[in-house]
């Protein structure tokens, strides 16, 4: 892998996507078969969480003390980043402690500023402009499930979030069909679609936006869903379930899918909102396979960043 860092999905190659992939498999397979790899003995992990996390924290530390590792996990009332201390000192200090940071925080700006300052590798464990190791996990469980990519479709029904923009911007570069299906207003913004243009190096994107889900799904190989109200718009909540209405991924919703067609939600799922029992909990999801893999794809993203080779 080139980069030593993950801050945005701009930091990754298509070949080091790859390198990755085949890496976190490899892993995986070893982890199967029962065999722990020890390459991290010694080294450390620091995980700084402005948010909640259940997900990002544990695969994190299972992938971190699986390869032999520690993880230091520190919340924001416990350091106050950006507040009692400026990001560039935090960033400086922990790099004299630790052998790699992985920040979940709300603001783009703070991650891009604590690789700028840290001399070990940064990964951008979510903020509010992306979720590149979810979408990583995403793409790594859809090969896993469908096989080859190279003509597949994906559908994402609800708004342009971090995961949105994240997958969207993974997708464009690996030349997989992407369909946004949004209410309007809730769209991809054309500052986030002139950042994927500029990298990818293109000005057709295989990116979509249509206004009816129940059309968007019409091919889609994978229906994706997240929360209508992420974390920090709590006071939208009202406006944005009333948006939402129509967009609500249920049996109705799978049956005008194919039948191929698998499931997909990052959670946390709020049931009965975006998603109902039925299909979270059905033989079309594969929900809980993309939670784990979150694991997978870290503990591959951790062994290449600190120069592991599988």
């Amino acid at each position: 892998m080139q980069t030593k860092r993950l801050v945005s999905p701009s930091d990754l190659s298509i070949a080091d996507m790859e390198e990755l992939f085949t890496v976190s498999a490899e892993l995986k397979k070893r982890l199967l078969n029962g065999i722990h790899d020890q390459s991290f003995l010694g080294k450390t992990l620091v995980a700084i969480f402005e948010k909640p996390s259940l997900r990002t924290r544990l695969s994190f530390e299972t992938a971190m003390t699986q390869l032999g590792g520690s993880t230091i996990s520190v919340a924001q009332g416990e350091i106050q980043i950006g507040k009692r201390e400026s990001v560039p000192d935090v960033a400086r200090v922990i790099s004299r402690y630790a052998d790699v940071i992985a920040i979940r925080t709300f603001a783009q700006k703070t991650v891009n500023t604590l690789a700028r300052y840290a001399s070990v590798p940064v990964i951008n464990a979510l903020s509010d402009e992306h979720h590149p190791c979810q979408a990583l996990a995403d793409i790594f469980t859809m090969r896993e499930k469908l096989g080859d990519l190279s003509k597949a479709r994906v559908c994402f029904v609800g708004d342009s979030n971090n995961v949105s923009q994240s997958l969207a911007w993974f997708c464009a570069k690996l030349g997989i069909r992407f369909v946004l299906a949004a209410p309007k207003g809730y769209g991809f913004n054309e500052k986030f679609i002139k950042a994927v243009r500029r990298d990818v190096g293109q000005d057709k994107l295989p990116i979509r936006e249509m206004r009816d889900p129940l059309k968007a799904v019409k091919n889609a190989d994978v229906v994706y869903t997240d929360v209508w109200t992420s974390m920090g718009q709590e006071e939208e909540a009202k406006i944005r379930r009333a948006a939402f209405e129509n967009f609500q991924v249920n049996a109705k919703m799978m049956k005008a899918a194919p039948k191929h067609a698998v499931l997909m939600h990052c959670l946390p799922a709020h049931r009965g909102e975006e998603i109902t029992d039925e299909v979270v909990d059905g033989k079309q999801s594969i929900v809980f396979d993309q939670a784990e893999n979150r694991m997978h794809i870290q503990k591959g993203l951790l062994y290449l960043l600190l120069g592991e080779t599988a």
